[in-house]
């Protein structure tokens, strides 16, 4: 009988370590799944002149991310052997000396990539391809997973503050959030604004070239967040991990919602700027709702979720403003979502937990809690400062954080990877025949500005149109494709000097 049960309590341990691992899998696949959010909603936010550069250092995100944690990044947040400040054993994710969880290594790394692909979209535009490079080893291999370490491993030191006291962050207002958007702050700051981005002190909008993808996007982020959150209880098979998970989940879609429609409202008010409806503003505004409601996802009761998301909403609205008045250009609004709300969340957790918050009954705990999730978050910033600023410093000393000026007119994508998104050539229905070269370009086969001259002799955008007579009347035989709203008829006469009709390496006398 003894027998049969010490066997059975084996397969029941066996069985609660399968699930364990299979949750953090599940969950670990639908965070992964969030850096397609994060390509997308970049891609739709940028020009389309350089889509395929901002598609790119979002697939470079998940290569040079993941090999770096993999070899040195995972012993620095998580090694067995370390002090208060860094791991230093298991490097190589320990496969060198036993066989580690793999689903605990997944999980942290799709939280690793995610620190790193913040910083991105601030930057966009205008980096370059080699400085990606370089602060993907750098924030991914070394200044996420010490921020790591202090807060989530059992001997960092702010997991082990004095009397007990415990950091609150369950999953990563401050780790994740405050080190990307910090980051992200420091590199837009030091890169300086893509051209024509203010004028005369004064800000002059430049708008992404697909919204339809920016949506796209964001909902794959809310859909990625319920697990980004949910998924830090770790486990599933213990008493009470359903309802954490659960209840982090709820939460998360209280906040965003919360945060979401104050954006919206802010936005229609007229603070930011124009009485519209923004689709894109509510977007940042969700997003924030759902990064400031990490850190106290799982004790939060719904009610907190909403303040939480309410005064996230406000506060992505105030930093996105503060940005723009510092002088700093962030296509993404990336500072304002993650650093903003990401600032907030940690304040937050200390007053709206259930379980350690001034809701809570030991009010002297979470003051000193409030104290020190303070101190965490002004020593987190103050580490991606120094790291960062160090990094993205001396890039720009060596002439390496920037393209060239005429690049950056023309776009990333041709002289870069010579792979434009939009090729011009490829576009249309069978029915019109486009010039020899296959494009409507300005520019000929040569690289060499051609003008075609018009009737008057006055020189024309794109060539004239040649009709051709067929059964049901005349159709234009040479006209370049359109990429318009559809509310204007094509005129060779005219194309405004804005326009989006290509992948940007032909349109000339234009900051765009």
């Amino acid at each position: 009988m003894a027998a049969n049960l010490t066997l059975l309590a084996t397969d029941f341990a066996i069985l609660q370590k399968n699930a364990d691992q299979l949750f953090l899998l599940i969950m670990g696949c639908m965070v992964f799944l969030m850096q397609s959010g994060f390509a997308f909603l970049e891609a739709g936010s940028v020009r389309s002149k350089n889509t395929t550069n901002i598609l790119i250092k979002n697939m470079l995100d998940i290569f040079i991310t993941g090999l770096c944690y993999w070899m040195f990044g995972f012993a620095f947040a998580f090694g067995q052997v370390g002090n208060p400040f860094i791991g230093h054993s298991d490097f190589f994710a320990g496969s060198l000396r036993y066989s580690p969880d793999p689903a605990f290594w997944l999980f942290q790394f799709v939280f690793c990539a995610t620190a790193t692909t913040i910083v991105s979209g601030a930057m966009a535009e205008r980096t370059e391809f080699v400085c990606y490079l370089v602060y993907c080893v750098v924030i991914g291999g070394f200044m996420y997973p010490v921020v790591t370490h202090w807060a989530w491993s059992d001997v960092g030191w702010l997991a082990n503050g004095p009397n007990g006291i415990v950091y609150k962050d369950f999953a990563g207002s401050g780790v994740v959030h405050v080190v990307g958007g910090t980051t992200a702050f420091v590199g837009a700051k030091l890169l300086g604004p893509r051209i024509g981005r203010f004028k005369d002190g004064q800000a002059v909008q430049i708008s992404g070239h697909t919204v339809p993808l920016v949506a796209l996007g964001a909902f794959i982020l809310f859909f990625g967040f319920l697990a980004f959150n949910g998924g830090s209880q770790a486990s599933i098979s213990g008493a009470g991990d359903g309802q954490v998970v659960s209840n982090a989940m709820v939460n998360t879609l209280v906040s965003g919602a919360a945060g979401g429609l104050v954006a919206m409202m802010v936005k229609r008010s007229g603070l930011l700027g124009g009485v519209n409806w923004s689709l894109l503003t509510s977007i940042n505004g969700a997003l924030s709702g759902m990064v400031a409601i990490c850190a106290a996802a799982d004790s939060a009761y719904s009610w907190g979720a909403l303040v939480i998301g309410v005064v996230a909403g406000f506060v992505y609205c105030a930093w996105s403003k503060l940005v723009v008045k510092l002088g700093v250009d962030d296509p993404l609004d990336a500072v304002a979502v993650h650093l903003g709300a990401g600032l907030w969340g940690v304040l937050a957790a200390p007053i709206l937990a259930s379980d350690v918050g001034l809701v809570a009954e030991d009010k002297q705990y979470a003051l000193l809690l409030f104290g020190w999730n303070l101190l965490g978050a002004v020593v987190i910033m103050a580490w991606c400062v120094l790291v960062s600023g160090l990094m993205f410093g001396t890039l720009k000393a060596f002439g390496i954080l920037r393209v060239p000026p005429e690049i950056e007119l023309r776009g990333l994508d041709i002289p870069k990877h010579g792979e434009p998104a939009y090729p011009t050539e490829s576009y249309g229905h069978g029915w019109t025949i486009m010039p020899p070269d296959h494009s409507p370009d300005l520019y000929g086969p040569d690289g060499k500005p051609a003008r075609p001259y018009g009737p008057d002799g006055a020189p024309d955008r794109f060539p004239q149109p040649v009709y051709l007579k067929m059964n049901n009347g005349p159709r234009p035989v040479s006209r370049p494709p359109s990429r318009s709203s559809g509310r204007h008829v094509y005129n060779p006469s005219s194309v405004p000097p804005v326009t989006y009709f290509n992948h940007g390496a032909v349109v000339e006398d234009t900051y765009m």
